[in-house]
């Protein structure tokens, strides 16, 4: 191994952030660039092979200006960090966390967190509808939330409307106990989760008493048209493609709507079509239309989540190209 190193100096307040509890970020960057890093009096000494030796030490600078600017260093910064090091990305980094959406109540700031949710946030931007589709964990949901309550409260839209299909794991709204309100609740908690910690209880409730925001069930949408409004259709994967026609008939002028969705975990009966698949074949060349894929790699959620949803992936694509394969030799 060649034996190149690198020295930098860092406040000490960064310093403790960067490297985590018991240095567990700084042993994360040494095991996956095999670089050793350590501190020496207050200056950080990078040593290995000068090209890992360089990629550890851009992707700690960039550590440093995010904690510089109040950000709390987590796990997922650095896994992302590193993965952007393997493929020349560096500088996307700074990039991605100047973009800040809004703050929740208590302070937090929402931004993206990767090169994929960082394009779903330029896309909302540009066009009157947007396709997030990806597996859970990719903040499609949360972050179209956000999108939505920012053009609300900046008077771009006089209305937030949040539906969902009430489809899930086979069950039926007619089955369930309750009135109508409490049958659909569990289906929308995701989006009244997302709202109050955004917003903030008392400004939904508010909102909510004034019309001026709507959870509902997909079925409420027919026969309306919907001006001036922020529509989110979430779970999108388990609408029919008359449900998704009609929801997208329903968009009127002034309006932006979002529509999320993962095309793996479809929720209806066997052999029943997808609107969600259908609208991605039939709107895909549509001008002010976007449709953007988010993958494993846009996973927020704790790392070993990330790794759950790549292994499926794979699993799947490997099931795929055997059942390409045997149909490709005459099997039926």
């Amino acid at each position: 191994m060649e034996n190149f190193q690198l020295g930098m100096q860092i406040e000490a307040e960064h310093m403790r952030n960067i490297f985590g509890g018991n240095d567990v970020y700084i042993r994360q960057i040494e095991n996956d660039l095999k670089v050793i890093i350590t501190d020496r009096n207050g200056e950080i000494r990078i040593c290995g092979e000068e090209e890992n030796v360089n990629k550890a030490a851009r992707l700690i600078r960039e550590l440093a200006e995010l904690s510089k600017r109040g950000n709390t260093i987590e796990e997922q910064s650095v896994t992302y960090g590193l993965e952007l090091s393997h493929t020349a990305q560096e500088a996307e980094l700074l990039e991605i966390d100047a973009d800040c959406i809004c703050h929740t109540m208590m302070g937090k700031p929402i931004k993206p967190k990767t090169v994929g949710q960082k394009h779903y946030i330029d896309a909302i931007r540009k066009n009157m509808i947007v396709f997030g589709l990806g597996p859970a964990g990719t903040g499609k949901t949360y972050l179209g939330m956000a999108m939505a309550i920012t053009a609300f409260k900046n008077h771009e839209v006089e209305r937030i409307i949040l539906t969902r299909p009430a489809i899930e794991a086979g069950e039926k709204l007619g089955f369930l106990p309750g009135d109508l309100q409490s049958k659909v609740d569990p289906y929308l908690r995701p989006l009244y989760d997302a709202l109050y910690q955004i917003m903030g209880a008392e400004s939904f409730q508010k909102n909510m008493e004034k019309g001026l925001i709507e959870v509902a069930p997909l079925a409420y949408m027919r026969g309306r048209t919907l001006d001036n409004a922020f529509i989110i259709l979430d779970e999108a994967q388990n609408t029919t493609p008359a449900q998704m026609k009609m929801f997208l008939t329903r968009i009127g002028f002034g309006s932006k709507a979002i529509i999320t969705g993962d095309s793996t975990q479809k929720d209806l009966a066997v052999g029943t079509q997808s609107g969600l698949d259908v609208a991605q074949k039939v709107l895909r060349r549509i001008d002010d239309i976007a449709f953007v894929q988010l993958t494993s790699k846009d996973v927020v959620r704790h790392p070993l989540v990330q790794k759950i949803v790549k292994a499926y992936e794979d699993y799947e694509s490997k099931l795929g190209n055997r059942t390409n394969n045997k149909k490709g030799r005459g099997f039926t």
